[in-house]
Parts: C-alpha cells; structure tokens; sequence
C-alpha cells in the first residue's frame, strides 16, 4: 500500500470512528428502541448506511471507475442461522454490538477494551468447536450489478436531496454521522479493500498476518476517532472498572467472534458490505441477529431495560 493511499485510509478510519459515536449506528441500541418505544429511527439509521454503500458502488460502476477487489459471498446454511444466533448473543451480553463497543470505549468504558480480546479469542478457538463449520463460498457477482444503470443516478439524486433537505441543521448531525460511515466505508474500500476491525481480529486469529501492521493501524485510528468523537460530544468519561464488567465484554466479544466466523461476518461487515451487495446470507443473518436480540430483551426486559435503550 503507497504512502498516500495508507494516509487517505488513516483519515477514513478516524472519520469514521468520529461517526460512530454520533450516528445511531448500535445494532442493541435500534432494536431496544424499537421495541420500547416503537420507533425505527436508529434501524433506519443502519440500513441507510447500506444504502449510501450501495448507491456509492453503482455510481462508481456507471462511471467506470475500476471496482475495489471484494470478498466472495457465502452459501446459507444451517451454519449461517447458527452463527447469527451467537452474534446477536454476543451482542446483548457485551450491551453493544462491534459499532457500539468502539464508541463506549471511546466513551471512556474501558471494559469494553475487553470486546475486541474476547472477539480476537472466540476467533481463535471456533475451529476447536464447530469443527464441522466450513462456510461454502460462492461466486463473487452481486445481485447489485444487475440493477439498471439508472438506479446509480436515482441514488445520487436521493442523496443530492438528502443532503438539502439537512443544510438548515447543526452539520454534526446522527443523519450526517450515519453518511459518513458509509462513505468512508465505502472510500477505504476503494484504498485498501473490505475493511472492517472485526476482520482485521479475525484474520490475526487465524493466521493470517500478511496485511496485520496495516489493518492495525487503521484499527488504531478507528479508536482514535471514537474516543476524539467522544471527546468533542462531551461524553467522554473515564469509568471504574469492574470484574463484572470485564467478564461481560469478554464474555459478548467470545460469542460475537464465534458468530462471526461461522456465518461468516460480523455485524458491521453485513451492514457495510453483506446488506448493499444485496448477498441473501448477509440479509438473513442480519434479521437473526436482530431477532436474537429482540428475544433477549424481552425476556430481560425488567432487568435490563436501561441498558439495552442505552448507546451511541
């Protein structure tokens, strides 16, 4: 990777760690408020990321600029439900999916330093338990490029209204917040490939360490932008740590990473990659996960109701 590229990465990373704590970007966070107060607003939140990702791959195809290289999609199975069952767990166990671990670290809640660890361990230990597991890859083509070329310019005028629609509102808003994680998905794609942090803790785990000091530091940047993020909001605060809570984000990171590899991928990697490539695994493990969630908290609900309503 050229010095330039990296640099323009580096920024991507920490743009969208700003983002993440001001977008309602958790995947906890959307299906609590969902559920307690029946509004969509941070779900909506999500699946416009996806959009933005979406539009932004169509736009580039039309305009011939060349596709980033991009992983092959997966084979449904059993595996797949499986996996999304113990990532929507993990989530609710952490309180926080991968999105909503970075901006409560960068919060100040060192415990979740605790998620990635565990993420990085359940990784490590999925081949000694689901042995069985090996995600069939499928052909590469998307659903996505079959679209007309149109849809590519009926996006840009979407977003082109969008962003009118907002002028008028503070710039730092959860909308703009949520634009920019797409977006700088969607330009660190095109610099270094599918990147997400869940990814890069998978890789390490299993092996792979070829392109580990770069995907680190961008990792590091990505911290960086969420505790400047957390900084600037005026939420960072430096919270006690507890064994609890330590055992907690272990515990969520443990399953979360479990799930991850046998679906395969984590939840920012189906909202910012599986979900705008229209991949039909991507799309029932996300629903999974949500619904696993949902099941949690309803059973829970007196007990954790603040915690789950809680998040960035």
């Amino acid at each position: 990777m050229n010095p330039l590229a990296f640099i323009g990465a580096a920024a991507c990373a920490l743009l969208m760690g700003a983002a993440i704590q001001r977008g309602a970007t958790c995947t906890v966070a959307a299906v609590g408020e969902l559920m307690t107060q029946r509004k969509a607003g941070r779900l909506r939140s999500l699946l416009e990321a996806s959009l933005w990702v979406a539009g932004g791959l169509l736009l580039l195809r039309l305009l011939r600029v060349p596709q980033p290289s991009l992983p092959a999609p997966f084979a449904l199975t059993g595996w797949t439900l499986l996996g999304a069952g113990l990532l929507g767990l993990g989530a609710f166990v952490n309180q926080a999916c991968v999105f909503g671990a970075i901006a409560r670290l960068g919060n100040g809640e060192w415990a979740y330093a605790a998620t990635p660890l565990g993420f990085y361990l359940g990784c490590a230990s999925v081949d000694g338990l689901f042995a069985a597991a090996r995600p069939q890859a499928l052909p590469a083509e998307s659903t996505l490029w079959q679209t007309p070329a149109a849809l590519g310019l009926a996006l840009a005028a979407w977003a082109l209204w969008r962003a009118l629609a907002r002028w008028r509102q503070p710039w730092w808003t959860p909308h703009v917040a949520t634009v920019s994680i797409g977006l700088s998905f969607l330009a660190l794609l095109l610099l270094e490939g599918a990147w997400a942090y869940t990814d890069a803790l998978a890789e390490l785990a299993q092996g792979m360490t070829m392109r580990s000091a770069i995907r680190f530091s961008l990792f590091a940047c990505l911290l960086a932008g969420a505790m400047f993020g957390g900084w600037r909001a005026g939420l960072w605060r430096a919270r006690r740590l507890t064994p609890a809570g330590l055992a907690r984000c272990l515990a969520g990171g443990v399953l979360m990473g479990w799930g991850s590899l046998l679906i395969p991928g984590g939840n920012d990697g189906l909202i910012l990659l599986g979900l705008p490539l229209l991949w039909p695994y991507a799309w029932v493990a996300f629903a999974t996960m949500c619904a696993v969630i949902a099941l949690a908290l309803h059973v829970t609900r007196p007990a954790l109701k603040p915690a789950a309503t809680r998040g960035p």
